[in-house]
């Protein structure tokens, strides 16, 4: 579920990166990153987990599934805040740094 989860958020970032390709302003290159990253991570840690359960691996139980959903939820919203916090200190359209100085002038 955390890989399923996570592949998805990285096709979604990267269409939005790839439809503004040319200007990377609001940083979703950083974004695509880290979701693929994540998806490779839990791509590795599937199978690893596949050659130890066997058959097994594909009959998860009920709770198992839903702790697996909340990581991949949590993965997901992490990488989110992480791409704030880049944005935040990048400001790449000027708007920290305008008000900043709005309340300087003041």
């Amino acid at each position: 579920m955390t890989l399923l989860i996570t592949v998805f958020a990285a096709v979604a970032a990267t269409a939005l990166w790839y439809r503004n390709y040319p200007s990377d302003t609001m940083k979703i290159s950083a974004l695509c990153y880290m979701y693929w990253g994540a998806s490779l991570m839990w791509l590795v840690d599937a199978i690893f987990e596949y050659s130890e359960l066997g058959a097994e691996y594909f009959n998860p139980a009920t709770s198992d599934m839903i702790n697996d959903a909340f990581l991949g939820l949590s993965a997901v919203a992490f990488g989110m805040v992480i791409w704030v916090i880049i944005l935040l200190i990048s400001d790449p359209k000027g708007v920290i740094k305008a008000k900043l100085q709005a309340k300087t002038n003041s």
